[in-house]
């Protein structure tokens, strides 16, 4: 019966951890004060797209190519039986993919009506970033990416661009993909 006595008082510490006021609450404020998302490359510099603004990552799949549409349209793939049409981002903006093919990602971008496949040159997953180093102005060397920008963390070796969906969604070149 002591055994069953420990073990409750175990938990019952533990569960003082847990409440605002107990020792979990550091850990609550300091998990409150990062900004997090989706980490990847283009043009050999770092950019970072909120996490809720893609869905998914994955590998580049088959493609069929499309035709009349702009040359940074790759083409549509089928995706777990959804039709997902595919851009390579490098080309929109106006330069091509960097590294090796086998690097290349695609990050899917599900929001509102749209469903697009962005291929990047490399995907560093998630990133975590303390808020106070975040800057409002972004400071991309790459004019062609900057309106598609909204501000930077800037970390002492390191610099990510914030990359808005919403931004690229909203450009008339991305929402009207056919040859004119």
């Amino acid at each position: 019966m002591s055994t069953t006595a420990s073990a409750f008082d175990v938990l019952s510490e533990l569960s003082l951890t847990a409440k605002p006021g107990g020792a979990g609450k550091d850990l609550d404020a300091e998990a409150q004060l990062q900004w997090s998302g989706i980490g990847f490359s283009l043009f050999g510099e770092q950019f970072i797209a909120p996490v809720g603004e893609l869905s998914e990552m994955l590998e580049i799949p088959a493609s069929t190519r499309l035709p009349g549409v702009q040359p940074w349209v790759v083409g549509v793939a089928n995706v777990r039986g959804r039709l997902l049409p595919l851009f390579d981002m490098a080309a929109f903006f106006g330069g091509k993919l960097n590294n090796s093919k086998r690097q290349h990602r695609v990050l899917i971008l599900e929001r509102d009506s749209v469903y697009a496949g962005l291929i990047v040159d490399q995907v560093f997953g998630m990133q975590h970033f303390p808020l106070e180093t975040f800057q409002e102005q972004a400071n991309s060397k790459l004019e062609a990416v900057s309106s598609c920008l909204s501000g930077c963390y800037q970390l002492s070796d390191s610099n990510w661009q914030v990359f808005s969906t919403a931004k690229l969604i909203e450009d008339p070149r991305f929402a009207n993909a056919a040859l004119s």
